[in-house]
């Protein structure tokens, strides 16, 4: 189910993988790299993530003709059930804090994990969050083949 608004974005999905599997996805630079972005390519040497409160991350994706740069400091990191961290990309106004991300993971089984994610706050105008959220469901279904791998 997702929901797109002017206060932001909420996706919850069911992914099929332990709770602990998918946290070390959102934690782990290797995994990381491996699926945000969706079919464009995060280069693991341009991904950073200190994984703890007022830690930073950072990563690019590389797509044909342009590196799109996103960072953020870790808010909270409650493993393996909850992360908050915040979010700007390159377009976001220097003196904002940016958009700020929670994903709260829920055992449903040992082999199946809810998955809640929201994005408040920053500049978003509806079209961008209804583009970002179309971007967040493709950097899903790229998650899911990752933790299907594996």
């Amino acid at each position: 189910m997702t929901r797109s608004s002017r206060e932001g974005i909420d996706i919850t999905r069911v992914v099929e993988a332990p709770r602990e599997r998918v946290f070390e996805a959102w934690t782990v630079p290797e995994d990381f790299a491996a699926w945000y972005g969706g079919d464009a390519d995060v280069p693991l040497d341009r991904v950073s993530m200190d994984v703890a409160p007022g830690g930073e991350w950072s990563l690019v994706i590389v797509v044909p003709g342009a590196d799109m740069p996103f960072h953020g400091v870790y808010r909270e990191v409650s493993a393996p059930e909850r992360l908050v961290f915040t979010l700007k990309d390159a377009t976001a106004p220097e003196d904002t804090e940016g958009e700020t991300v929670s994903v709260t993971l829920t055992e449903m089984s040992r082999k199946s994990t809810e998955m809640v994610f929201q994005q408040r706050g920053g500049n978003l105008t509806p079209e961008q969050y209804a583009a970002a959220e179309d971007g967040w469901d493709a950097f899903f279904d790229a998650l899911d083949a990752r933790l299907a791998a594996r």
